[in-house]
């Protein structure tokens, strides 16, 4: 089914109750390379750890920051929704981070740089009055390019049929398709939010531009350093963009194709969230995670 006929199906749900699901995940019997042997596959996926548990972080801080401006019921308990979901994703991708770097797979470098731009370059800056809001608007825009980007991932995992005909970890799936699901569950929260209090779309035009070299840049140094570092391969295999043309056949990682088609949309003037991905498949993998099952009982 395409995303447009998702958008059109009379069976998607218009509107879900966004909630935190207090999940946990036991890393103890995870293997280094957890799709096996694709190394180059593994940890072109691991760079989402790596990224997301500051990320998130910041996604938390700056939304927290709006809260104030919205003047929609609706929106402000979406966005409330949002923040929870944010806050255990990190956290989880955060256990994932500990477990590399108990097991000889350390991240320390390339996690303090993604903290640096999260934090430093992204961070609160000591402005006043319109000029501190502007700021914040200027963030909103940025975390309603890289949520459309972080949907797409998400649509794409419970897609990825792929993984388990590999023998992906199933902890480790679980993981990433129940924080997929939920990134699908509340993918037009950030886009409405910042319609909501700016709107205006060069904004939005060119927080995308930004937004995509940022995450370009970002996930071929990642996953470089963590080949570079895989203790199990000990230098003696690097990156190679014919690797993530291969990895994208198998199905085992988002295809180059896939990944360039993924941000032409956003730029589109009538581009809404809802117009890609599927909720009801998300809530029907929520219904059956061991993780988020778990969490509910």
């Amino acid at each position: 089914m395409s995303d447009q006929d998702r958008h059109l199906d009379p069976g998607e749900p218009d509107r879900v109750a966004l909630h935190a699901r207090d999940v946990d995940f036991d890393w103890a019997d995870l293997p280094m390379h957890w799709i096996p042997g694709e190394p180059f596959a593994t940890h072109m996926i691991n760079v989402l750890h790596l990224l997301l548990p500051e990320g998130e972080r910041w996604f938390v801080e700056v939304f927290k920051q709006a809260l104030p401006l919205i003047r929609d019921e609706h929106l402000l308990e979406d966005v409330r929704g949002f923040i929870g979901q944010e806050a255990v994703h990190a956290e989880s991708h955060q256990g994932v981070i500990d477990h590399f770097d108990a097991h000889g797979l350390d991240t320390t470098r390339y996690v303090e740089q993604v903290t640096w731009m999260f934090r430093k370059v992204l961070g609160d800056r000591p402005y006043e009055g319109e000029r501190r809001e502007e700021w914040l608007v200027e963030r909103l825009a940025l975390v309603a390019a890289i949520e459309h980007f972080t949907a797409f991932l998400g649509q794409w995992i419970l897609d990825a049929d792929a993984l388990d005909e590999a023998g992906a970890d199933p902890t480790m799936l679980d993981l990433l398709r129940w924080h997929g699901a939920e990134e699908v569950e509340h993918r037009s929260v950030a886009y409405d939010l910042y319609m909501h209090v700016d709107g205006r779309y060069g904004r939005r035009a060119r927080a995308m531009v930004i937004a995509g070299f940022a995450l370009f840049v970002l996930w071929t140094r990642g996953v470089r350093y963590l080949m570079r570092h895989d203790p199990v391969l000990r230098g003696s295999r690097k990156a190679r963009w014919r690797d993530l043309i291969r990895s994208g056949r198998l199905g085992i990682t988002p295809s180059l194709w896939q990944l360039l088609r993924a941000f032409p949309a956003f730029f589109r003037r009538s581009y809404h969230p809802s117009q890609h991905g599927s909720t009801s498949q998300a809530i029907a993998y929520l219904a059956k995670s061991p993780a988020a099952q778990a969490a509910e009982h």
